[in-house]
């Protein structure tokens, strides 16, 4: 009897699977024959000449902005980069560079490699690369910056109102994984750890095993600032500090083969030895895995600031003439059970905009502490200094704290690493240039009035309300023009740390770190008091 309804049961089971699969794959071709025979016609018939790969461009752009910020489209010159992010090697000037309002900006020249030989300084605006304008060129210009080992470039550049020429020797360029790692005191190991690319781990292991031979006993390391990159990696470097066969984190996607735990395969280096873990808003992805894991795991104690919250996984898929798409395929979880995604790009607001993530959902940790799926990594203990708002984030959006240290730098060329400090009369400085720039933020309130209220509803509630109305917005700017000032901790370590490399390059930031700043203090302070240390994690 059982048999006899068991396979009917799985029959229709089969069939009903089927016919999904086959509704699927019909409204997927049906879709493409309608895009690609309007596509046709469109070139065909329209009024003025088309520029086909212009619109094909303009219209998959278009259809993933709907989705999330990570599923992309990756033409032949994007699928390269991605390769050199990875790799951590490619030809070329050895800067980092960022187009910005149609500019192209020198951020930073790396120390010792060609931009810096050539006189290139952070803020010069390169204006024509060879014989192309840059304003002329429609694709990504930084690409024109690459090329072949030895081969020369040309570039005229804008610094301070004058213009300047120079020529630049490509040579080959290798992005470390972990730039800089010292001894932060007598028995303390500090490891910056930039990025997650195929260097990432064994750099990380070398930087671990030089440092415990050189006594510490104690280990903080950075990520402040890291995107992430490789998931490999970040595995990597958790097995660095726990045993073999730990679950690091596991996917979740609707397609079962991207369901995945991943856990550590190697004998780890040292499972005992203290950790600090620092992080702030931009620690993303990858980061947002190591210090997940290992605050699940009770392996480190996690300092700073909330992070990012990127709890997507990517993949690139190969299509046709080179190009690849890098489509996120499932999210991922921590030990614990939680996700780090901050922002739900599947449900949105009246205008479209994807909204914060929603849940205070409570998991444990090994030990039983409580942690929450809020959005991104929250520290076991937190830095004032590095809280972020949206004064600060437009200051740092709208390149109003780069364009003084620029100015800054240029005025006060002549400085000493030394003895260097932002003074009280500098952050004065500050706030006169701000004032008299034009920065558009807008405070939570000022959104919340604009979401509620609008100007057909003040005219329907009356000449007093709209005073009252009035009066709260004029309240709302003085607050914001105060704001500068009680925000005053995070932008003044922003403009430091812009200022130091300007002065000291990036190893002079992290040395300087090292004397000054508060989160590696707090660090230290922390690994140093055994019973602390062991009461946060308990």
């Amino acid at each position: 009897m059982k048999k006899k309804l068991l396979i009917p049961v799985l029959v229709v089971a089969v069939l009903l699977t089927a016919t999904s699969y086959r509704n699927d794959y019909f409204e997927i071709a049906k879709q493409v024959e309608i895009f690609t025979t309007m596509f046709k016609e469109l070139n065909m018939n329209y009024v003025d000449e088309t520029n086909p790969a212009e619109l094909m461009d303009h219209a998959i752009k278009s259809m993933l902005d709907d989705l999330d910020p990570y599923t992309r489209f990756m033409n032949e010159q994007d699928v390269e980069s991605f390769k050199i992010n990875n790799n951590g090697e490619y030809s070329g000037i050895g800067a980092m560079v960022r187009s910005y309002n149609d500019k192209l900006l020198i951020i930073e020249p790396y120390e010792g490699y060609p931009a810096d030989r050539a006189g290139l300084k952070a803020g010069d605006e390169i204006v024509q690369i060879g014989d192309i304008k840059v304003s002329d060129f429609k694709d990504d210009a930084t690409e024109l910056l690459k090329g072949a080992k030895n081969s020369t470039v040309e570039v005229v550049y804008k610094r301070q109102g004058a213009t300047n020429t120079t020529t630049v020797e490509r040579e080959d360029i290798e992005v470390d994984a972990v730039p800089f790692y010292k001894m932060a005191d007598g028995n303390t190991g500090y490891i910056v750890l930039s990025r997650f690319n195929r260097k990432a781990a064994a750099q990380t292991k070398q930087a671990l095993e030089d440092l415990k031979e050189q006594g510490a006993e104690n280990i903080i390391l950075d990520l402040r600032g890291n995107p992430g990159g490789l998931l490999s990696e970040a595995i990597d470097i958790c097995n660095l500090f726990v045993p073999k066969d730990e679950l690091i984190v596991s996917t979740r996607s609707k397609v079962k083969k991207f369901n995945q735990e991943f856990k550590t395969r190697k004998t780890p280096v040292d499972t005992e030895i203290p950790l600090a873990i620092l992080i702030d808003e931009r620690s993303a992805s990858a980061s947002e895995i190591v210090s997940g894991a290992l605050q699940d795991l009770d392996r480190a104690v996690v300092l700073g600031a909330r992070s990012f919250g990127k709890g997507l996984v990517q993949r690139p898929i190969k299509l046709t003439y080179g190009t690849q798409l890098k489509v996120t395929i499932s999210r991922y979880y921590t030990p614990s059970g939680r996700c780090i995604q901050s922002t739900d790009y599947w449900n949105r607001d009246e205008q479209g905009n994807a909204v914060s993530k929603n849940s205070f959902r409570e998991y444990k940790t090994r030990n039983g502490r409580s942690v929450f799926d809020n959005g991104g990594v929250t520290p076991d203990v937190a830095i004032k200094e590095l809280e972020q708002n949206a004064l600060t984030q437009a200051l740092n959006n709208d390149m109003l704290i780069f364009d003084f240290a620029t100015d800054y730098y240029f005025k006060h060329p002549d400085k000493e690493l030394q003895s260097f400090s932002f003074s009280t009369q500098d952050y004065i400085a500050f706030k006169q240039y701000v004032n008299s720039k034009d920065l558009q933020y807008k405070t939570p309130a000022e959104h919340v009035l604009e979401t509620e209220l609008n100007a057909e509803e003040l005219v329907v509630m009356g000449s007093e309300v709209q005073k009252e109305y009035q009066e709260l917005l004029s309240s709302i700017a003085n607050s914001k023009k105060n704001a500068l000032d009680t925000a005053s901790d995070r932008i003044i370590k922003d403009i430091t740390d812009e200022l130091v490399v300007r002065y000291g390059y990036r190893e002079g930031l992290y040395n300087y770190y090292l004397k000054e700043d508060k989160t590696i203090g707090e660090a230290l302070s922390v690994l140093q008091d055994t019973e602390r240390y062991q009461g946060i994690l308990q």
